[in-house]
């Protein structure tokens, strides 16, 4: 994996899950949140953030997502951003 592959933005038909950093801070260790995995289905622009719209295949889970908090998964594992 290049710099410029984990450093590149969150495109639409990507495999994603939560970032480990997010989960740390938001104290989500266990649970379905940091084993989700989804497809991003679309990209919305708030203001100077820019939101994920994610099918996660589990109603219980946000549909939008800040792609800050957001990592790539590439053949089963996941690639942080830096």
């Amino acid at each position: 994996m290049t710099w410029a592959e984990r450093t590149s933005p969150i495109k639409v038909g990507d495999q994603v899950a939560y970032s480990k950093a997010f989960c740390q801070s938001t104290g989500q260790l266990t649970g379905d949140t940091p084993h989700a995995r989804g497809k991003v289905v679309e990209l919305q622009p708030l203001g100077q953030t820019m939101l994920a719209v994610i099918d996660w295949g589990n109603p219980g889970l946000p549909t939008k997502v800040n792609v800050k908090n957001l990592s790539v998964v590439r053949n089963g594992q996941v690639i942080e951003r830096d």
